[in-house]
């Protein structure tokens, strides 16, 4: 039988008449194809890249750990964790849609959000999306007068914190979520009337600190991570200039790029230019069989690195 180990998670209406036909169009396949592909670059050309740097830092002690580096390790979990997660999301939706299968998407570039309430509307969209059919509403939603509904976003993140695992660590970071949704429905925190730039700041920081207790598994580690960030140091035998190498200019350069809707936005537009058809055609097949290409050769010279979508 197969097993159910990460998402998207698709509900049986969603794939039901496709169990009973299914007719699968050129058109579908290619653009399957890519959205494989692009997951594959993800995972192996981004996400495994930004690990590097994430867990040097984060295996680094905090009594060696500057204020620089901290943030900097932070950041490369943060790219690595969305890359990781969307990457997988992208091979399998690929992957499905050249069998017939149209499965909904599961990340909608969930950084460039303004509030925690729209990360939520962009993140892990299955997941979810799941907890608020089967929980969410259930249990009342927003129906029952103000209290009810804050008290049903607590236990709804808390229950989500605990589907990732039975640690404390994770049960801060839903809560955490919930707090924060709390705080921005109730309007004592109103993000989405922010100034853009402000919002999306707001957002950033909140989700990258809550980022430190899915990443470090102890909760006193945790806490001490935070200090780092917080309480300004140079001190350390350890400093972000070390990795700092244009290699990873590049890489996170690429990777703040690719958060946003840039990508999809440069290929339509490419696609829209006058040129013959071939050609428009012709030059986005060469891009599309040269980061296969990469991700292939990156695969041939480095270790097993399984998704961390699979840990949770």
């Amino acid at each position: 039988f197969p097993q159910l180990i990460a998402g998207p998670i698709v509900k049986f209406n969603e794939i039901q008449a496709y169990l009973r036909f299914r007719e699968i169009k050129g058109e579908q396949v290619v653009s399957g194809v890519q959205q494989a592909i692009r997951g594959l670059v993800k995972k192996v050309l981004l996400a495994n890249q930004f690990a590097l740097v994430a867990d040097a830092v984060f295996s680094t002690s905090t009594e060696a750990l500057s204020t620089p580096l901290a943030w900097l390790g932070l950041l490369a979990y943060t790219l690595q964790i969305y890359f990781d997660f969307s990457g997988y999301s992208d091979m399998a939706i690929g992957l499905c849609r050249v069998m017939g299968f149209e499965i909904p998407e599961n990340f909608r570039h969930p950084y460039t959000a303004r509030s925690i309430r729209a990360f939520w509307r962009k993140w892990h969209i299955s997941l979810s999306s799941w907890f608020r059919d089967y929980l969410y509403i259930p249990l009342g939603g927003n129906r029952k007068g103000g209290v009810r509904t804050y008290l049903n976003l607590f236990l709804v993140f808390f229950i989500t914190g605990l589907w990732h695992g039975a640690s404390w660590n994770f049960v801060i970071w839903g809560l955490l979520h919930g707090v924060f949704l709390v705080l921005e429905r109730a309007n004592w925190v109103p993000a989405e009337r922010f100034p853009p730039w402000l919002g999306h700041l707001y957002t950033l920081l909140v989700v990258m600190g809550t980022w430190i207790f899915f990443r470090v598994e102890a909760l006193e580690d945790s806490l001490a991570f935070w200090e780092s960030l917080l309480f300004w140091q140079l001190e350390g035998d350890a400093y972000a200039s070390l990795f700092l190498q244009p290699y990873f200019w590049v890489l996170f350069f690429l990777g703040g790029l690719l958060v946003t809707p840039l990508r999809s936005q440069m290929e339509q537009w490419w696609l829209a230019q006058a040129y013959p058809a071939w050609w428009r055609w012709g030059l986005l097949l060469g891009v599309y069989v040269g980061l296969f290409y990469l991700s292939l050769a990156e695969l041939s010279i480095t270790s097993y690195s399984p998704f961390i979508y699979f840990k949770f």
